[in-house]
Parts: C-alpha cells; sequence; structure tokens
C-alpha cells in the first residue's frame, strides 16, 4: 500500500507498455513514471503511432502492462475489480456511439451503471447526480433530443457528463476533439478545464492539440521514441522538450510563443 502524500489519484511506477504473443515481446515505451493528482488537467501527447493509445489502455486496465505498477488510488491496478475500476476511473473514446436512438438524458443517465441495481432503476440520488452533469456542461435544453440529432461536438459533450454521471476520481478521454473543428476543439478543452476546477477531478485526455494543451493543462505527459516526460508545460518548454518532439524539416517550436511554427 502507498502512502497518499499529495492526493495522488493514479501514479505509474516504472511502467513499460507494449505487446506480449507467445514468442515475442514489443516494448513501446518503458520507465514510465508519474503521479497524477487530484483536480488537474493533463495532457497525453506526442506524434503518430508513438505510444499514446497503448499508454491510455494500460491505465485504464484494457491492455497488461508489460511490467512496473500502475496505482489507482494507492491500489495496484491488477487487483482492482471491474466494479470497483467503475466506480473510480471512467473513459470517453472516440469510438460512435452505438446505442444513438436513446435520448441525451438516457446516455447519461448511463453513467449510473455501476450504482444502480440490476434493472436500472434511477433513485433520487441518481437522478440528482444526472441533472448535475446536464448543467456543469451546459447541455439542458438537449436532454430530450435523440443523440442521431446531434452534432459530434454537441455528441461530445453528452459523453463528457455521462462521465460525471459516474462519479469517478478520474476521467480518461481518448482524442475528445477528434473529427472537431478548431473553435470546438478549443471548447472542449476548455471546457475540460473548467471541469477540473468545478469538480476536483482529475482529466487525462490524449491529444493532437498540442498548442492548445499548453495553454490549458496544469501538468502533460509528453511521449518521445526514447523517453516520457511529465511536468508543467512552462517546465516543459524551459527543457527544450517540445523542440524535439517531431523532426524539424517542416515545423519548429518558438518557446517565446509556445506554439509550433510551419518553416518557410
Amino acid at each position: 500500500m502507498l502512502k497518499n502524500k499529495r492526493n495522488t489519484i493514479l501514479k505509474t511506477e516504472n511502467l513499460s507498455i507494449g505487446y506480449k504473443t507467445k514468442k515475442e515481446e514489443t516494448v513501446i515505451s518503458k520507465n514510465i513514471n508519474f503521479e497524477l493528482e487530484k483536480g488537474q488537467l493533463i495532457g497525453l501527447v506526442g506524434a503518430n503511432g508513438i505510444g499514446k493509445s497503448t499508454l491510455l489502455r494500460t491505465l485504464i486496465k484494457v491492455q497488461p502492462a508489460l511490467s512496473g505498477t500502475v496505482y489507482l488510488n494507492q491500489k495496484d491496478l491488477r487487483t482492482v475489480s471491474a466494479l470497483e475500476l467503475a466506480k473510480q476511473l471512467s473513459i470517453v473514446l472516440t469510438e460512435t456511439v452505438t446505442s444513438k436512438n436513446l435520448s441525451v438524458y438516457e446516455l447519461i443517465a448511463l453513467g449510473r451503471y455501476p450504482y444502480t441495481n440490476w434493472i436500472g432503476n434511477l433513485n433520487t440520488k441518481d437522478i440528482e447526480i444526472v441533472k448535475n452533469a446536464l448543467e456543469l456542461v451546459n447541455i439542458t435544453e438537449l436532454k430530450d433530443k435523440k443523440c442521431y440529432q446531434l452534432s459530434d461536438g454537441q455528441l461530445q459533450k453528452v459523453m463528457i457528463a455521462r462521465a460525471l454521471a459516474q462519479d469517478t476520481d478520474i476521467i480518461v478521454l481518448d482524442e475528445p476533439t477528434t473529427h472537431l473543428d478548431m473553435y470546438h476543439k478549443a471548447y472542449i478543452l476548455k471546457l475540460l478545464q473548467k471541469l477540473t476546477k468545478e469538480t476536483g477531478k482529475t482529466i487525462v485526455f490524449s491529444s493532437h492539440e498540442i498548442d492548445l494543451a499548453i495553454q490549458l493543462c496544469d501538468m502533460m505527459i509528453v511521449m518521445q521514441n526514447q523517453s516520457v516526460y511529465y511536468d508543467q508545460p512552462c517546465n516543459l518548454i524551459t527543457k527544450g522538450v517540445f523542440e524535439s518532439l517531431f523532426p524539424d524539416d517542416l515545423i519548429s517550436f518558438d518557446n517565446t510563443s509556445g506554439s509550433f511554427r510551419v518553416k518557410k
């Protein structure tokens, strides 16, 4: 059992991620160490194919670690039951919602499944939590609409509200701004920042929107070929981490503005 000195929600110790078959083991990244604290917005960034999704799948117990340990609320993730996990960690994936014939309210209410009985009936507390999730994400006016009637941006907000209704310590989102235009990319990430402050939840998201993540995140996980860095965005800039994130033949990182620029 670990001592929770800084209200750590999720911690990795010497974590190695990748794939294992009977014949071989493929290591995507190793020696990953970080501590995610309560009430922080954390962005996970890196080049395509670097292993962001593999890391997220390992953190949510979809994929086993090759070695090392993930701790969720001080407990080894390998010993956490499915029901315990659902009460502590909620997930927003990029996959298309299969039940688009559900209303917005019904889809968000599914977030209460770890707490409802086998019939799935909502009690007074469940109803209040669903109502609060609608209000936090500012989509109360959409509650009676069918999900197939929503835009991509609206549907993403509904999925975030469902994760909020699940009432977990940590919410993990895989590419939450995929398929959105620039305005809605910024809107969703700004919403996540707002939710960490208003709810005290820890929110982790993977993204290609590195410039936005630098501006909005409390902490960032930056994956490179040989290393994984975890620090405040300003410290990562000072250390030159973003300068070596991509080949420098087409783009460069401007430390002054904290953004990438295309070379002329």
